[in-house]
């Protein structure tokens, strides 16, 4: 035992003695080390066996080197990205967001297609005015003997007014008989308000989908459209790689998130927070020296050769278009001064400028010019005046002359809403000599100069500024079938048809049936949603031009005849029996058939196969849940507009109807929620206004009923309905004062009014 102690106490006194050792003196262990060997010991530096009492007072080997760089690079990038992804997967797994592809995947009559993506402008646009497709959809596999074109643009690829004439349903139609055994699949994928930054987008998700050709017609909303130095739907952005990165976060979930986040807070105070047309852009003008220009042609350049070589990747050959525009019949919408013109010289420039008006009203062309050209020389930048000049030559039969101002004119409008010669001149430059690698171009400008009195074209091919007249769709698309005809393939050249010529215009207006009633309403359309509105209300000689319109209108109202509607019934008729598969045929079938020929009926069954056709679109459901309420099948209606809101959920349409029809069925508390969601999403809709307020009233609740007219007459101030009605309420809760004034609002705005007049008649009685 005593030998054992001894043995111990040398144990202890060695081990005392070795913790009193330099750390770094290299001393052989007393055992060999073994692998995985830990259970009371570590290895130290140079071999020295390390206890637990030994390192508490030993300092750490900092890292270093690359091992610290590697270290900080993961902490920086690779955790934060983690973290990400990490975000990004639970925001799908969830479903949130949406799918930001142009196309989304549909069924079609039992069968796998592909239609429009309704949220796609939302990558682009505030939710609440985001725009959207042309309704389209074909299938998932491209059939036999199938030629599949994809034509990409802005609003006049759309065919404004009127989608059912754009000129991609002419194409097909003319390549078709053209070609008989072939199938066309024209394609239009066209949105209003964009720019080439999104067409670049569109023509990336189109090439996944085996075109055989791709055409393009985009450059008038360079400047006002998405990310452009005139926009107002977001901060403009110079830099094109800050402008591609900002698209492709918005395709992630987390973009998603953080763009409606930012969306919601700044609702109420973004000058974009309802759809105003052209009239948004007029506090965004922009002169043609504004330096900012030369970022605009720079992108436009750079998404257009993007648009030629993702297409041409992918084995598809490619046709890019100049862009037309109104020259003879579309004064500027806005001028301005040249920077820093001295307050002297412009007053001098103002007399001169009105001598000329004075003498142009007289109808002395020759002294106008003499007086125009005088304040030219002072500032010739102010876009009316060139076009002055121009109407003045024109006046005086120097056509070359005043072609030359009314271009200046285009070039110097400060809402440069039309392509202008730099955009055409980009156009050429990219697209022009290139047939060898599958790149072709067409001059739609020269050919719609060639068809124009004294190559100036005017009103025979557009409607107002860029959107052109069943004419100008029909030029354009005969000089693109002529083209796709040279560029087609030796097996499809085969079927050509030998026989004729391309259809006539004509012949393309009866298989389309444009007819008279097609052309008032659209005449009925361009006046009413554009010519009337600013910033066409701001155009030389407004008043005149509407006076013009309104007598065209008449005269083509007076032509709708009982014969001539039933003729028209003929040929939707024929011309479905020819195409059955005509979505746009069916709902001008079915809008001829309710408002002319009152058979809401047969109206709604045109609505429901074209529903079959395209149950993808939002429209579809829309248009057959309006019929179904007009023949008062209340619960069927609701079906469809309930329908909308699932695919659009920013419908205040759908909202608006839905509440029409819950209100029929006794559902006056849904009926409440559907209107106040309508006047959310659409905050100038007064008939929500006063069926919420109605019903508010007629449920008790009638100072919530106030509170709503109260707002509505901020948002609608012109109305006297709203204020009439707002005035009989506070009557009805004693606040006569108030009454009065509200009543004699809607009595100011319309004063002949013998209603309004006798209720505050009566409500003054009261007061005294």
């Amino acid at each position: 035992m005593r030998t054992q102690r001894k043995v111990l106490d040398g144990m202890s006194a060695k081990r005392r003695a070795n913790s009193r050792k330099p750390i770094w003196r290299n001393e052989r262990s007393d055992r060999p080390h073994r692998a995985g060997d830990r259970s009371s010991t570590e290895r130290g530096h140079l071999g020295q066996r390390i206890g637990p009492e030994d390192r508490q007072g030993e300092p750490h080997k900092p890292v270093t080197g690359w091992r610290l760089w590697l270290f900080r690079l993961g902490a920086v990038i690779v955790v934060p990205v983690a973290l990400l992804v990490l975000a990004e997967l639970s925001l799908r797994v969830v479903g949130y967001g949406f799918p930001p592809a142009t196309t989304v995947k549909c069924r079609v009559q039992g069968k796998d297609a592909w239609c429009d993506n309704i949220r796609f402008g939302w990558r682009f646009f505030p939710r609440q005015i985001a725009r959207e497709f042309v309704p389209f959809v074909f299938p998932a596999t491209k059939s036999e003997n199938t030629y599949r074109i994809f034509v990409l643009g802005e609003s006049a690829v759309k065919g404004e007014p009127d989608s059912a004439y754009c000129f991609g349903r002419l194409l097909r139609v003319i390549l078709q008989e053209e070609y008989p055994g072939i199938r066309f699949e024209v394609v239009t994928v066209a949105m209003p308000a964009i720019s080439s930054n999104v067409v670049v987008e569109m023509a990336k998700d189109c090439a996944r989908h085996q075109p055989d050709l791709v055409i393009v017609y985009t450059g008038n909303n360079e400047v006002v459209g998405p990310y452009g130095a005139g926009t107002v739907f977001a901060p403009p952005v110079r830099h094109m790689t800050l402008i591609r990165a900002g698209i492709a976060l918005k395709a992630t979930r987390m973009g998603q998130m953080i763009t409606h986040l930012l969306e919601r807070v700044d609702a109420g105070r973004n000058e974009a927070d309802a759809w105003r047309g052209l009239e948004m852009f007029l506090k965004k003008q922009v002169p043609a020296t504004d330096k900012r220009l030369q970022s605009v042609y720079e992108h436009f350049e750079g998404n257009l050769k993007r648009i030629i070589h993702v297409t041409v990747k992918n084995a598809s050959k490619i046709i890019v278009c100049t862009v037309g525009s109104n020259l003879k019949d579309c004064p500027p919408f806005a001028s301005l001064h040249r920077p820093r013109l001295a307050e002297a010289e412009k007053e001098k420039w103002e007399v001169l400028y009105q001598q000329g008006i004075a003498c142009e009203t007289a109808g002395d062309c020759e002294d106008a010019v003499k007086h125009y050209l005088a304040a030219s020389e002072i500032d010739g930048s102010y876009a009316d005046l060139q076009f002055r000049l121009g109407r003045c030559y024109w006046t005086m039969a120097q056509y070359g002359q005043a072609r030359e101002r009314y271009i200046q004119a285009r070039e110097l409008d400060t809402l440069r809403v039309r392509a202008d010669m730099r955009i055409n001149e980009v156009i050429r430059a990219s697209a022009g000599g290139k047939a060898e690698h599958g790149v072709y171009l067409v001059d739609v400008l020269k050919v719609f100069e060639e068809d124009s009195p004294h190559q100036v074209p005017g009103e025979e091919l557009f409607y107002e500024h860029v959107h052109m007249t069943f004419r100008g769709n029909y030029l354009l698309a005969k000089a693109l079938a002529e083209q796709v005809s040279d560029i087609l393939p030796q097996s499809i050249k085969q079927h050509e048809s030998n026989e004729r010529l391309l259809l006539t215009e004509t012949e393309c207006a009866q298989r389309l049936a444009y007819t008279d009633w097609a052309r008032y309403n659209n005449a009925y359309k361009i006046l009413n949603y554009y010519i009337k509105k600013p910033p066409f209300t701001n155009q030389l000689d407004h008043k005149e031009r509407v006076r013009q319109m309104e007598t065209r209108l008449k005269a083509l109202e007076g032509n709708l005849t009982p014969q001539v509607v039933k003729d028209t019934a003929v040929l939707f008729q024929q011309s479905l029996e020819k195409d059955p598969c005509d979505v746009w045929l069916r709902w001008r079938y079915a809008e001829l058939l309710s408002v002319h020929l009152r058979d809401e009926s047969a109206a709604a069954e045109q609505c429901r196969l074209a529903q079959e056709l395209l149950p993808c679109s939002y429209r579809s459901h829309l248009l057959l849940g309006l019929s179904l309420e007009r023949l008062g099948r209340w619960s069927e209606a609701a079906q469809q507009f309930l329908r909308v809101v699932q695919i659009k959920p920013t419908s205040a349409e759908a909202c608006y109807h839905l509440g029409l029809a819950y209100q029929s069925q006794g559902q006056i508390e849904e009926a409440i929620k559907c209107f106040s969601m309508t006047v959310r999403l659409q905050p100038q809709t007064p008939e929500a206004y006063l069926r919420s307020a109605l019903l508010l009233s007629q449920r008790g609740r009638v100072d919530d009923a106030i509170g709503v007219l109260r707002k509505a007459t901020r948002c609608v101030p012109d109305n006297p309905v709203l204020h009439f009605n707002l005035g009989v309420l506070l009557d009805r809760r004693q606040r006569r004062a108030e009454a009065v004034q509200e009543i004699r609002t809607a009595l100011q705005i319309d004063p002949n009014s013998n209603e309004i007049r006798s209720v505050l008649e009566s409500i003054v009685r009261k007061s005294n």
